[in-house]
């Protein structure tokens, strides 16, 4: 079993910046990537960041150029630096991974509970 906990989520004003946090735990193997997902009110989940183990990354263009997605292997983290915020950034921020059990090898895909990210004057 992994678990993800996320953190760093709050009330900003349009053009603050937050950072936010995931941390995963529990037994695994490796975590190939890792990335962040959002949903707001009345839409569907979609993707804002992804970032290999390779830090090879992958943003949403709604984000690219204002959001910043990184990861450190070693502490098994990865945030996500976001600037610049406008009000249809906020939403639950969900953190993602997908990686390798112990047990077996096996694959997994494990998500947080998330995180309220809230953007408004």
């Amino acid at each position: 079993q992994v678990q993800l906990v996320e953190s760093g989520g709050g009330l900003v004003q349009p053009g603050g910046s937050l950072r936010l946090s995931c941390a995963a735990s529990g037994r695994f193997f490796s975590i190939a990537a890792m990335g962040w997902y959002r949903q707001a009110p009345g839409k569907e989940r979609e993707l804002v960041a992804t970032v290999t183990r390779g830090q090879g990354t992958n943003y949403a263009d709604s984000v690219k150029g204002r959001f910043t997605i990184s990861r450190d292997n070693t502490k098994n983290t990865v945030y996500l630096q976001m600037d610049n915020l406008k009000p249809e950034d906020t939403a639950v921020y969900y953190c993602n991974a997908q990686g390798i059990r112990t047990l077996a090898l096996s694959p997994f895909t494990s998500w947080g509970q998330g995180t309220q990210v809230t953007v408004s004057s």
